[in-house]
């Protein structure tokens, strides 16, 4: 459920939009900034590319979507 995402992000302009991108930095495992920087972008193009999903860099409610569910499959087998 991405509920916690208010709305596509290519560069956040609010504290709850910097903290959705923390929180996919963390899941991500990068460093929590909150900024939609190379690295994100980056590892956010990865994942689009893994699912075969559109490859834009761009946070939106399907690639969080994917994030989650890389997280938590993560999580089951650690």
């Amino acid at each position: 459920m991405t509920d916690w995402l208010p709305r596509d992000i290519v560069s956040p302009v609010s504290d709850v939009e910097h903290e959705a991108v923390r929180r996919v930095q963390r899941a991500l495992g990068l460093r929590p900034t909150g900024d939609m920087d190379e690295a994100t972008r980056a590892s956010l193009r990865g994942v689009q590319h893994l699912f075969k999903a559109p490859v834009t860099g761009v946070l939106d409610r399907g690639t969080a979507a994917l994030v989650e569910r890389l997280a938590y499959t993560y999580k089951e087998t650690s």
